[in-house]
């Protein structure tokens, strides 16, 4: 078992969507021993970081010419590297390689040369078209990401098994991820928030149409996982004393998209209105109609908690903080007991 309060934590991307998270439950677990990581620039993740307690904050920038000289960041003990661009939809090569490839490498080397535990966003998109036995088992070398972000993601995972440090690290492959604190990401913001903005605007929630006769309209699945359970899971696999590598960090059921929908409603108590789109030509040829992440390596680790319930996630997604405007950490009572130290 890893002591979490001994040294500093490192948290990259700490102020993005999974990253606030992850600090967010060290934080209910007592931790404030964080040094925080991002790129801020003019983007309002800021916010996600106001109710949290941390030690430092570090510009990535700043971050990667300090790793140069390891002494100037003290006693780093663990690594969540959660600082990627994480846009899907990106096409620049060079960015998506820069940030998410050579970092990696920069703070996975870092880490192991000063005895550091390193946990690392790696991505269910590394699966590619793959709909059937997505496992950490499979081969890496027959996988074949659809796109550019998935790609960059896999090859550090390539390098990581080449190099033969993969058994010393922990890699996380997130599913679809959903909760607080993702209002700063755009198009990349999970259909729970869009959906309520629809249905805020209009009343309404737009869907894509089926293209495939086995799945009615609405009908295709994920495997969708609430925030608060990815970083419960993050947090418990850097403590647990595993054999590292890869794991599948999903529900480990799938839900089709009218599920999710019907349950945005409900939480809104509105009865559902939903128009069924043509999809983009674009993506017709790369959409995946079914995921489900095989959670058993997970649960063989110590994982035992339940997963929140899909209707019960969406439910207080939208009642405690997309109705009310919070992000995590507004809703933490207890005071701070280390704030006679000058901590954040």
């Amino acid at each position: 078992m890893i002591d979490l309060s001994r040294g500093t934590i490192l948290v990259t991307g700490g102020a993005g969507f999974i990253g606030s998270a992850i600090v967010w439950e060290l934080n209910r677990h007592g931790y404030d021993n964080i040094l925080v990581s991002d790129h801020l620039r003019t983007s309002e993740k800021w916010k996600n970081l106001a109710a949290l307690r941390f030690r430092d904050y570090l510009e990535a920038d700043d971050l990667a010419r300090r790793l140069q000289h390891p002494d100037h960041l003290g006693n780093i003990r663990i690594v969540f590297h959660l600082g990627a661009c994480s846009s899907t939809m990106e096409t620049d090569a060079a960015y998506l390689i820069a940030n998410n490839y050579e970092y990696t490498k920069m703070l996975a080397h870092f880490a192991l040369a000063n005895g550091s535990r390193f946990v690392y966003a790696s991505s269910a998109a590394t699966y590619g078209a793959r709909e059937q036995d997505l496992t950490e088992k499979t081969p890496l070398t027959s996988l074949r990401p659809l796109n550019m972000y998935g790609y960059s993601k896999h090859l550090f995972d390539c390098y990581a098994a080449r190099e033969g440090f993969l058994p010393r690290v922990t890699g996380l492959k997130y599913f679809n991820v959903f909760g607080p604190n993702e209002w700063h990401k755009g198009n990349m913001r999970s259909l729970v928030l869009k959906a309520f903005e629809q249905i805020r605007e209009t009343g309404r929630v737009s869907l894509f149409k089926s293209y495939r006769s086995e799945f009615a309209d609405g009908c295709q699945q994920r495997d969708f996982l609430y925030v608060k359970d990815a970083a419960s899971i993050t947090a418990m696999l850097a403590e647990a004393a595993h054999g590292g590598g890869l794991f599948n960090v999903g529900s480990g059921t799938a839900n089709t998209w009218l599920a999710l929908t019907n349950a945005i409603f409900a939480a809104l108590g509105q009865t559902p209105a939903i128009d069924f789109i043509e999809m983009p030509s674009e993506l017709k040829e790369k959409y995946q109609y079914f995921t489900q992440a095989d959670i058993s390596k997970l649960r063989m680790a110590g994982y035992t908690q339940d997963v929140t319930p899909l209707a019960d996630a969406v439910t207080d997604y939208v009642q405690n903080y997309l109705v009310p405007e919070r992000r995590l950490g507004d809703e933490l009572a207890v005071v701070p007991s280390h704030e006679r130290n000058g901590v954040l």
